[in-house]
């Protein structure tokens, strides 16, 4: 009862508390939706092992990526029902964890065969070569219509929504509600109660890490985030040019350096990803750290499978994310997309296409996509029923729709993000920040 009422106390505080950034830039993921459980391991399909032609029948084939172990088999039933209420069609879904997922539809591609639609985070690039249709062309009206505007506006190019959203995530600061009452410190809402805290609970108990930071290529991307917009920096300035050597990004970086030199993050965040780190905290290893909503969800889980007596479960909350130089504080959004390339498709191909958006989008359906891995829905309906469904997503829910997102809709961006993380992990290998990030710049910006 006591980690229950702590929970419920934190996700009120959480509406008032957790404050997210409006800007105007696009918005995972890879950032993989901010995704809580990491999938399997795969090997790359094998090409033999795509859809073949069905005769009479339009063919649609998607490549979606695998955010959890539950995501093949939803998308194996999807396929059946789909199926089966549309004789005339035949879909083909071929899911792909996120280590594969960039090779496999670079290698398609390269051997002009891409699929009709895909899920993943990035279009930028794609939609900068030709190969994507606007998004109006292939959704129909009133699916289009159940998107939140804010999440279409990630996907805008020179005027034209080019992606829909497929679903989203929001982040926060974790921690351990016990480790730090027992370390004699309030919850830090500023870098420097931050630091303060993990000095704090370093000198409490050295084998809890104090806070915890994945600097890897799977999320060191949003540790650059995290930092910089809670700092008053960011990836670009208002008209969009790159400033990824502004002051307060260098000034951001190097605090985040600095708490791993002096000991108190995990040991190793260019190699130990969010899954370690929530593992960390669900084992009460780790006192605080900055992760998606579906914490929760993957802890529970965690906990399930384990057989975990309560009296051995971490008593845990959440809140806004620490800020520094009086700047509010910064929530990170991400989110994953679906898009249509142009692959010559007729009339009839596009209206099935749009058929499998109406089917997948469905209210009641797309709830349960979201619910499955405890993710944020991308259309009202579905934030009202996964708000009715799971009580504790609601502040989640709320508050989605206004965070602030990666400035994925920039051709730039891919090249951008695996930027910041060399970055981040020649810095921990002795690189000095500034120098880093303006050479950085200058190969993005010429600048």
């Amino acid at each position: 009862m006591k980690k229950a009422l702590a929970l419920l106390l934190a996700l009120v505080m959480a509406l008032a508390l957790v404050a997210c950034g409006g800007g105007n830039n696009a918005g995972k993921t890879n950032d993989q939706g901010g995704s809580a459980t990491p999938p399997p391991q795969t090997d790359e399909p094998d090409k033999n092992d795509e859809p073949a032609p069905s005769g009479d029948k339009i063919d649609i084939n998607v490549i979606a990526a695998e955010y959890g172990q539950n995501t093949k088999q939803w998308w194996a039933d999807f396929q059946n029902e789909f199926n089966a209420a549309n004789e005339n069609i035949n879909l083909v879904v071929e899911v792909v964890s996120w280590n594969d997922i960039y090779t496999v539809v670079n290698t398609r591609l390269g051997g002009n065969a891409a699929p009709d639609i895909l899920n993943i985070d990035v279009f930028a690039d794609y939609q900068a070569d030709g190969l994507l249709l606007p998004a109006q062309d292939y959704v129909s009206e009133e699916t289009y219509a159940k998107l939140y505007p804010a999440f279409l506006d990630q996907s805008v190019v020179d005027g034209t929504v080019w992606a829909i959203p497929d679903l989203a995530s929001a982040r926060a600061m974790y921690y351990n509600v016990d480790i730090l009452e027992a370390a004699g410190v309030e919850v830090p809402t500023t870098w420097d109660e931050l630091k303060a805290a993990c000095e704090a609970i370093k000198a409490y108990d050295s084998s809890i890490y104090p806070w915890g930071i994945d600097m890897t290529t799977d999320e060191g991307q949003a540790a650059f985030a995290y930092y910089v917009w809670n700092n008053g920096g960011d990836f670009t300035d208002a008209d969009g040019n790159w400033t990824l050597n502004s002051d307060a990004n260098v000034e951001a970086i190097e605090y985040a350096i600095g708490l791993v030199n002096d000991g108190y993050t995990n040991s190793d965040p260019a190699n130990e990803t969010r899954y370690n780190l929530q593992d960390l905290f669900g084992a009460g290893k780790l006192a605080m750290v900055i992760g998606p909503n579906s914490i929760p969800t993957y802890i529970a889980d965690n906990y399930a499978k384990a057989n975990t007596p309560e009296a051995e479960q971490i008593n845990f909350a959440f809140t806004s994310i620490p800020t520094n130089g009086g700047n509010p504080s910064v929530s990170a959004g991400v989110m994953d997309r679906f898009m249509c390339f142009d692959n010559g498709h007729s009339d009839e191909k596009i209206e099935a296409i749009k058929t499998f958006f109406d089917f997948f989008y469905d209210d009641a359906r797309y709830s349960e996509w979201v619910l499955m891995e405890g993710f944020l829905p991308a259309t009202s309906a579905g934030g009202e029923i996964v708000a009715k469904e799971d009580p504790s997503m609601a502040p989640w829910v709320d508050i989605v729709g206004s965070c602030k997102f990666y400035p994925t809709a920039k051709a730039e961006w891919a090249d951008v993000k695996q930027g910041v993380i060399n970055v981040e992990q020649q810095a921990l290998l002795g690189g000095s920040v500034r120098e880093l990030l303006d050479a950085l710049q200058s190969d993005i910006a010429g600048s």
